[in-house]
């Protein structure tokens, strides 16, 4: 099959979707399609790499929700030739909702489209006065598609208050071949590392994560936490970080995926606080594959991946005593952490990138019979 997997986001800003999206692609090149990105050109001079068309370009937007997003747009006259060029069989659309590419190609397109949802919207007031006003345009973008799928249920939840067609629930995959486990953990080291990585913006909870460190610093002065990554927030938490006199602090900025798997090896917790906004978290599935303890902060889609005794992760990052507890709870205790990696090594076969992409397989044949009988 000729594929194009649609992006509606920066491809050259590191990001969840933009990496879900090449690990996609990479998986479906190995099974024998022809799979290609077809996304906005960055405002950089980037040229696409093999396999990668742009169309349009992407505008960052600092939403009402105290979030970065990107919005996009194309020239009609570009798609419809590229459209023509191309004859895809399947046109995969992630996050078709972002304004405004996906329904501009959508509305051109002749062929099959799938959706994927990723995106989590916060329970707020604001949320759902800004789901009202958006409402027509998520219409407008559902009429196109004939096989929906998300991430999550919770990604699902939205979307299935738009539809009454089915929605297929697959989740994340991941290359579990770059995320393993080293050769010995760190259990045994008198110095040990809090790991966060991710955007630091502040649905992240990444100040609240602060907090709980200067807690847990009064009783072991000799931990040290570790952020990785960048945001329109980090500023502030700098000043947060002094006001609060922490110690054995580092912020790294921005680090790649070689960096990011590094760091995952070398600490001895991982703590992803976010606060809201979250879907899935991928960030999660990586730290499990190599073993790397977690703590998470307690909303639907990191709830949906940490289940079972991995719930034992989850905790409400605004309740600072009860967070720094937990820090270290799953730091400190030898027995818990073997019984956690234990369940995060069962865990893991379902989130295989080849095992998601058979599924996706399975929708996209279902997609074309259907559409061959109209």
């Amino acid at each position: 099959m000729k594929i194009g997997l649609v992006c509606p986001y920066n491809i050259a800003k590191g990001g969840g979707v933009q990496e879900i999206v090449r690990a996609q692609q990479a998986a479906l090149i190995r099974r024998g399609h022809d799979a290609y990105i077809i996304t906005p050109r960055p405002r950089a001079d980037v040229s696409p790499e093999p396999k990668m068309i742009f169309i349009g370009t992407a505008t960052d937007f600092n939403s009402p929700l105290h979030t970065t997003v990107q919005l996009s747009a194309g020239d009609n006259e570009a798609i419809d030739e590229m459209l023509e060029r191309e004859q895809f069989d399947i046109l995969h659309f992630h996050e078709p909702w972002v304004p405004m590419l996906s329904l501009q190609i959508l509305n051109r397109s002749q062929t099959v489209n799938v959706a994927t949802f990723h995106a989590k919207l916060p329970e707020s007031r604001m949320t759902r006065a800004m789901t009202k006003v958006i409402a027509p345009y998520t219409k407008s973008v559902l009429r196109y598609i004939h096989e929906f799928t998300a991430v999550s249920d919770a990604a699902a939840e939205y979307l299935c208050s738009q539809t009454d067609k089915p929605v297929a629930i697959i989740p994340i995959g991941m290359d579990l071949s770059l995320f393993k486990p080293p050769r010995s953990f760190h259990d045994k080291r008198a110095h040990k590392t809090i790991l966060y990585v991710g955007r630091l913006e502040q649905r992240k909870g990444v100040s609240w994560l602060l907090h709980a460190f200067a807690l847990l610093q009064k009783d072991r002065p000799e931990v040290s936490l570790v952020i990785a990554g960048d945001g329109p927030d980090r500023s502030k938490l700098e000043m947060l970080a002094g006001d609060l006199e922490l110690e054995n602090i580092r912020f790294l900025g921005y680090v790649s995926e070689e960096e990011k798997v590094k760091q995952f090896k070398s600490a001895n917790l991982f703590c992803a606080p976010a606060l809201y906004g979250e879907s899935f978290g991928i960030v999660l599935l990586e730290a499990m594959a190599t073993g790397l303890v977690t703590v998470a902060g307690d909303n639907p889609g990191y709830a949906g991946v940490m289940q079972g005794f991995g719930a034992i992760s989850l905790v409400d990052p605004k309740h600072s005593a009860e967070f720094a507890r937990r820090l270290d709870l799953l730091l400190h205790e030898t027995e818990l952490r073997k019984l956690w990696r234990t369940w995060a090594m069962n865990e893991m076969p379902q989130y295989d990138n080849e095992v998601i992409i058979g599924q996706y397989e399975e929708i996209y044949d279902h997609a074309l019979r259907g559409f061959a009988k109209r």
